[in-house]
């Protein structure tokens, strides 16, 4: 028997404009809740950025939000933790990795009340060190997802790994990264996934797979895909299930008819069954502890290799992201200063309005849209940028207006200098592109 194990990533930057927000809804979320209504047994883990849910909240979307509520309480998905606002956990500081879990989880519990319960976590664009289990593992999370290029071992079919931290562990599933990028880039079809799996299974006793994949997948970025392929191969592992009872209950008839049967080899069950991630931690014993690579499910052998393990967000070959990550942690300074200097209203009014807006400028995805060989949106970068020049002016605002000495007003305005210098820098990149 193999089970597949399908994660599903919703999620959206806050900078995102509501006409796209609008036309994501309508061609992929409120299909894909559809057809999880529609298809019996139909099993899937949900990833939400509580980013996401916001937005979906704010302009009016929330049978978004009601229709994956409904169909937690039904048992249809299995929500997972991760980070509010999408960022690279790996090049935040801890504070931040523990920041974003917790306002992650605050949200989303507020939105979709007890069915939001993750006891698995998904950390955005599954880019993974060692220092962020901690944190993970504090929040209460059981079980972390990561690409398949992480895995430091034998590929685990039958096992769940772990990763340790000062004597505590969180259990690891990897992805099947070949086999979810076929699926990502329209490369197989629900025939040809169906027709894979099984030939996984042919042989071995029960083994598991794990597909993981930005929702949007299907209906916007590929037109139709949900029904095309999820909804195919749904039906078809549907179907199986009373074949799969009736195997059982012959089964049963052998197990106490010994003496005219002798051997129940030749009654196979049906081979397929789909599962959410947390089910598989009940299915499969448990592995040996490993320290997965740093990596991204972005992230290639050579990456690995050449020490560059978020490509695509901190490239070591790509200026933009170098002064990008540059500018990024003048920005934090100016708002840990602000925090730490503001005493009176005037100065914690801004310090708090800094606080708030660097916890949405952390998002990913000025980055990914800073890669001239791979994607590339000036606008998409100049929109972060916004957000962290927000944080300058109000950050330091709230140092001018402290009790702060002069030196460190004169200190920290040096920094907002060095931070105008450098946003001229990557605007002339972006002019250049």
């Amino acid at each position: 028997m193999i089970y597949w194990a399908p994660l599903l990533h919703f999620y959206q930057p806050p900078t995102q404009v509501y006409w796209v927000l609008k036309k994501i809804c309508d061609e992929s979320y409120r299909p894909l809740i559809r057809l999880f209504n529609e298809v019996p047994n139909a099993k899937v883990t949900v990833n939400i950025c509580a980013s996401l849910t916001d937005l979906l909240i704010e302009h009016g979307m929330s049978d978004v939000i009601d229709g994956l509520k409904d169909l937690a309480a039904r048992g249809r998905i299995e929500f997972v933790g991760s980070a509010k606002y999408h960022p690279i956990l790996p090049l935040i500081p801890q504070e931040e990795v523990m920041r974003q879990i917790v306002l992650n989880h605050n949200t989303n519990c507020a939105c979709f009340g007890g069915v939001y319960a993750p006891s698995g976590f998904f950390p955005p664009e599954m880019c993974y060190s060692h220092d962020i289990v901690e944190s993970i593992m504090e929040t209460g999370h059981r079980w972390i997802i990561l690409s398949g290029i992480a895995c430091p071992v034998a590929w685990p079919q039958s096992v769940i790994h772990r990763v340790s931290v000062d004597g505590q562990s969180i259990q690891v599933v990897f992805r099947d990264d070949i086999l979810s990028n076929k699926i990502s880039f329209r490369e197989v079809d629900a025939k040809g996934f169906i027709t894979h799996l099984r030939q996984l299974s042919e042989g071995q006793e029960d083994i598991y797979v794990v597909t993981a994949m930005d929702a949007e997948t299907f209906g916007h970025h590929i037109k139709k895909w949900e029904t095309l392929f999820l909804g195919e191969v749904y039906e078809e592992i549907v179907h199986m299930e009373p074949v799969k009872k009736g195997i059982r209950q012959l089964r049963r008839l052998v197990d106490e008819q010994k003496e005219i049967f002798h051997s129940s080899d030749s009654l196979k069950e049906a081979d397929i069954g789909v599962v959410t991630i947390s089910q598989l931690m009940q299915l499969f014993p448990a592995g040996e502890s490993i320290e997965p690579h740093s990596s991204s499910w972005s992230t290639s052998g050579d990456d690995i290799t050449e020490g560059n393990p978020y490509p695509l967000w901190k490239s070591k070959y790509n200026s933009i992201h170098q002064l990008l990550w540059e500018h990024m942690n003048i920005v934090m300074e100016l708002a840990y200063k602000a925090m730490e200097v503001a005493d009176c209203d005037s100065a914690r009014h801004y310090a708090d309005i800094a606080r708030s807006t660097l916890d949405k400028a952390l998002h990913s995805d000025q980055f990914w849209w800073a890669n001239s060989d791979y994607r590339f949106d000036a606008n998409m970068v100049n929109r972060g940028l916004v957000q962290q020049r927000e944080v300058v002016y109000n950050a330091y605002k709230a140092i001018r207006l402290s009790n702060a000495g002069e030196a460190v007003k004169t200190e920290f305005y040096y920094r907002v200098i060095a931070s105008r210098d450098l946003r001229s820098s990557i605007m002339d990149h972006l002019f250049l592109k």
